[in-house]
């Protein structure tokens, strides 16, 4: 049952792209807005769904009753995109022809979202990047929409500055290294370390990737899973270039506490768990000096 919204309370939409990579930050976040008292509402399809909410439930029953958040479904349009029937998640798309396909289907949930938009009337919708199409929809409702990334400052300055200047294409082969322009540190990469959706300038998620640097500049903002403290390099650096960034501070270490993380549906992996106590225990130290 969705939860009431009082006159004062803020009511904020997650919109997270339908891969397991991307909701579990979402519902990292969503637990973060409601714990602090906003009224938070995910939007997914029926296959993460019960996902969503077994994850939710777990968190309430491990000490946390106070966080409530609500789950809306849409109809992922599969079959008319090519898509077998049921495939709603990026990781069923097990073929580059489906998941091309796939991308191109999420351009297709305007419509739904919109009505969402209309029936529900929420103060802000915090759409996935790969989502740059929710951007107009918002608008036409009045509603700002936040950009969510579920990634960290230096992510997005390495990933921004591949974008603009393309050093990639200077070497000869995908194990040669090159150096990122206007990158804090010396930092050196290959082609084959670069994310999937900038390996191959023709893929639909790379086309869904330019266009969302496009409308960044007509959203509210951008919302980064990271604290200043952590990358302050990156985090000046990445606000020279996008003054309207917010630090969102770690969502999952501030809500799972190892007794929650080992009752959760989705759970994180131990590399996760070690990460989480590494970062614990390094204080005062500089990862990349300028």
């Amino acid at each position: 049952m969705e939860s009431e919204k009082t006159d004062d309370q803020l009511h904020i939409f997650f919109f997270p792209l339908m891969a397991q990579g991307h909701l579990i930050p979402i519902i990292d976040m969503a637990m973060l807005f409601a714990s602090r008292g906003l009224k938070a509402t995910i939007i997914t399809t029926p296959f993460h769904a019960p996902l969503v909410s077994k994850t939710l439930q777990s968190t309430q029953l491990s000490g946390n009753s106070h966080i409530n958040v609500n789950v809306l479904t849409i109809k992922f349009p599969c079959v008319e995109n090519g898509l077998p029937e049921g495939c709603e998640s990026v990781n069923m798309a097990l073929s580059h022809g489906l998941q091309q396909q796939f991308a191109r289907a999420t351009t297709k949930l305007g419509p739904q979202l919109s009505q969402l938009l209309q029936q529900h009337r929420p103060d802000c919708l915090v759409a996935d990047m790969l989502f740059p199409w929710a951007t107009d929809v918002a608008a036409r409702h009045g509603i700002p929409r936040l950009i969510f990334h579920g990634t960290c400052y230096f992510s997005l300055c390495a990933s921004l500055c591949v974008h603009r200047y393309e050093p990639q294409k200077i070497v000869s082969s995908d194990s040669d290294r090159f150096q990122i322009p206007n990158l804090p540190g010396d930092m050196k990469f290959t082609i084959n370390q670069l994310p999937d959706v900038m390996e191959d300038v023709n893929t639909e998620f790379e086309k869904l990737y330019k266009t969302s640097k496009e409308v960044e500049g007509r959203s509210y903002g951008v919302l980064v899973n990271s604290f200043y403290e952590l990358e302050p390099v990156y985090a000046d650096h990445y606000k020279k270039i996008y003054s309207l960034s917010f630090f969102l501070g770690l969502s999952a270490l501030s809500l799972l506490s190892p007794r929650i993380a080992t009752s959760c549906t989705l759970k994180p992996t131990a590399n996760t768990m070690s990460t989480i106590r590494d970062v614990d225990v390094v204080k005062g130290s500089a990862i990349v000096d300028e």
